[in-house]
């Protein structure tokens, strides 16, 4: 079963059918308002969102920013639908390459839901592993974003505390963690993920920058899962991260199979 949230200012007949679509596509449909308080409040992982525009959604400009920044911070599908100058108002908040799609109104309700399914059953993160990469440079965020982005659902923390926010919610398959951040470190965070029963058995890949002997077993005395540096290639980095899912899934195999 995927989540779908859909985003309207509006109850109406139209809201009702279209959630009817859905249901009978297998989707599990939530709905809320363009606000940050409503958004949040929502619990359930997300597969996509879809904004049902109008004048008054677009002028939602704080809830519509921060749905921009949940969907790149959980690599998120946006579907649009409204009448050209709904969507033209909405780009504002929301530019117009972040949106996976728009649908031009008047439209077929079942002819649109089947277009968001069949994306999904395409190109949906729901099949990937997810990756919560931590740094507080942004520079570094976008760079293994772009790496690993085509094979693994990428989600992003510019910082300890932002990560452990989202750990409280979330449970990806690997963490990629920045040894030397600010205010709060890789070491202060590891150890928050390892005193915690919920998420204490979620691996942990240290980044690091500095790569000589003193350094590296400061490192490895944590036990993380591993290390990487930032100075190698980028197909180093993602070799490594496909080289440990590939372990995963042999010690998962034999596990299933004594």
């Amino acid at each position: 079963m995927q989540n779908i949230l859909i985003v309207t200012e509006i109850q109406s007949y139209l809201i009702l059918s279209l959630k009817e679509k859905f249901k009978e596509a297998s989707y599990e449909v939530m709905v809320a308002k363009a606000d940050t308080n409503a958004v949040s409040a929502i619990k359930e992982p997300l597969n996509a969102i879809l904004l049902y525009a109008d004048p008054e959604l677009a002028g939602k400009v704080q809830g519509l920013t921060y749905i921009k920044d949940k969907a790149v911070e959980e690599d998120l599908p946006i579907f649009v639908t409204g009448n050209p100058d709904e969507l033209h108002d909405v780009e504002q908040s929301i530019p117009k390459n972040m949106i996976t799609h728009e649908f031009v109104r008047p439209i077929n309700l079942p002819d649109m839901v089947s277009a968001i399914d069949n994306y999904l059953k395409e190109y949906g993160s729901h099949i990937k592993k997810k990756v919560l990469v931590v740094d507080d440079s942004g520079a570094m965020l976008r760079n293994v974003k772009g790496w690993l982005e085509d094979r693994y659902q990428v989600i992003l923390a510019n910082s300890g505390a932002m990560a452990i926010k989202y750990l409280a919610l979330n449970r990806p398959d690997l963490v990629l963690l920045d040894y030397e951040m600010p205010v709060v470190d890789g070491e202060q965070v590891l150890e928050m993920i390892r005193s915690e029963m919920e998420f204490a058995d979620i691996p942990v890949i240290f980044l690091t920058s500095k790569g000589d002997k003193e350094s590296v077993l400061k490192v490895m005395r944590l036990k993380p899962d591993g290390y990487l540096l930032k100075t190698m290639p980028p197909a180093q980095i993602i070799k490594a991260v496909d080289d440990f899912f590939e372990r995963q899934k042999i010690k998962q195999n034999e596990k299933n199979t004594n």
